[in-house]
């Protein structure tokens, strides 16, 4: 039995039990100090009371997590915890099929399908023990960098309500920031997970592609698709990508490699890691003050010990371009499904098969949706497919190959996540292309692949959060997190939460 979040204005009371981290969490609640009903009860509370403020959440699930709160208990009551997720509560993106749970990708067309599975990612968190508490709000289909294309109303960010949380996985980034639960998944197509980690001042980690399933996550362009962990620490997104990586016989993109112990790994410093810092990612535009704070976590990482050098990424000027051109191509394929045939929305006014194909998705998908479609549908159109698809593939490759240049002598790559703090409510939903230029940092990790991790690294003086990427070799989760925790231990960023 699902509830729907609600919306509104308020504020809310703080909570020593929200505030714990899920490192934190799990040592509690193994020495019995607190219980998960505990912590959940606390979480609860927490949304009831700044949900009206945040809107982070489509579908809050109290009872579904007070009933998997009551078995971690019975777990832990028996001595048989099954690892640091055991009764820690969870947001999901609203885009990852939870089963029982009502799953609308931000969408009109989804609004009553209740997944009838899990997907794998969220499958395996049940077997992890964590307790999900709702579906986080979302750009519909992931389509947004501020979450307000979501059809159901864009989330908002908890250092300051008039702005944006960022998109696609804004509702999980505010859900964490704001203490509504301890950690959440998010999906990454082309930023949607760093960028608003970087908007609201936490840690968010897309794995390396084929390290984690994508199975029952809804698709909008499946070549770059990936979930991954939003927390308020980077070890606490060790924990969430531990419990989440992995091989998938049930995704054939899903890479058969061993899984690391993430959270192990952590450690060691970055005493003699050589870091590339690409002078194609300080563009005229950005902002003057995430310049000058990435610059400053840069010389943060040299007197840790880190060897930083000057790198170029020579066709980086060219992913935004060929990012649209192959992800919209891929959506147009994908989103083919939803025709009220199959699941979701059926306006049928009796006026024959191609009328209600054209009713059902002209009222179910929203302007961003369409637009995107619409783009995806003439570069893939006959006549167009070389000139465009095609050639978008062409410099995808290349944008790979200087990543692979870079990476032949350096580690890891350092740059800013976003050119900009998080900007205000509609100040750039009229702009299309302004919009799609929120990801140009971010892009062209999803292009070649790669991991990539935003954690804090400042504020400007309206008081925003500033996010550091850093980038890693493929299948390398384990650097990046161990220079991200370097650095983090070093600075107190993570440790400030917004005053709600």
């Amino acid at each position: 039995m699902t509830t729907p979040a609600t919306g509104g204005g308020g504020g809310a009371p703080g909570s020593a039990l929200v505030d714990l981290t899920i490192d934190a969490a799990a040592a509690a609640l193994r020495a019995r100090r607190v219980s998960s009903t505990e912590l959940t009860t606390a979480a609860l509370a927490r949304i009831e009371a700044t949900e009206p403020t945040l809107h982070s959440f489509i579908t809050v699930t109290p009872e579904l997590a007070l009933a998997q709160a009551r078995e971690a208990d019975a777990r832990l009551a028996a001595g048989a915890p099954r690892g640091p997720l055991d009764g820690i509560p969870l947001a999901i993106k609203d885009i990852i099929n939870t089963r029982g749970v009502r799953t609308t990708a931000g969408s009109r067309i989804l609004e009553q399908f209740v997944s009838p599975y899990d997907a794998t990612v969220t499958q395996r968190l049940r077997a992890a023990g964590a307790v999900c508490v709702g579906k986080a709000n979302c750009d519909e289909f992931a389509m947004g960098s501020s979450n307000e294309s979501s059809a159901y109303g864009g989330a908002r960010n908890p250092w300051d309500p008039t702005r944006v949380p960022g998109g696609s996985s804004g509702g999980s980034a505010s859900a964490v920031a704001a203490r509504q639960c301890l950690g959440a998944l998010g999906t990454d197509t082309g930023g949607s997970i760093r960028q608003p980690a970087a908007h609201c001042g936490i840690v968010g980690l897309k794995p390396t592609y084929g390290r984690v399933s994508r199975y029952g996550v809804i698709a909008y362009a499946s070549s770059l698709d990936q979930v991954g962990p939003m927390a308020r620490t980077v070890r606490d997104c060790a924990h969430l990508l531990g419990g989440i990586a992995g091989h998938d016989r049930f995704d054939s993109t899903s890479v058969p490699r061993p899984v690391p112990d993430y959270a192990a790994a952590l450690d060691g410093g970055v005493r003699g890691l050589r870091i590339g810092l690409p002078k194609e990612y300080f563009v005229e535009g950005m902002s003057p003050e995430v310049a000058d704070a990435v610059r400053g976590a840069v010389r943060q990482l040299e007197a840790l010990g880190a060897v930083v050098e000057d790198v170029s990424l020579p066709h980086t000027e060219y992913a935004v371009a060929a990012y649209y051109l192959i992800a919209t191509a891929e959506a147009s394929s994908n989103l083919a499904r939803y025709d009220g045939t199959r699941y979701g929305l059926r306006v049928d006014r009796g006026q024959g098969l191609l009328d209600m194909y054209q009713q059902t998705r002209g009222a179910g998908f929203g302007a961003e949706v369409k637009r995107r479609i619409m783009l995806g549908t003439y570069a893939l159109s006959a006549g167009y497919y070389d000139a465009f698809y095609l050639k978008g593939q062409q410099v995808r490759t290349l944008i790979r190959r200087d990543f692979e240049q870079v990476f032949s002598t350096c580690q890891a790559i350092v740059t800013p996540t976003a050119p900009t703090t998080a900007f205000r409510l509609g100040e750039k939903i009229t702009d299309p292309l302004e919009m799609y230029l929120s990801d140009i940092f971010t892009i062209s990790v999803n292009l070649a692949g790669l991991p990539g991790l935003s954690l804090p690294c400042g504020f400007d003086r309206q008081g925003l959060p500033i996010g550091l990427q850093i980038i890693g070799r493929p299948f390398d989760e384990e650097t990046v997190l161990r220079a991200a925790h370097a650095y983090e231990q070093s600075t107190d960023w993570h440790q400030r939460r917004p005053d709600l």
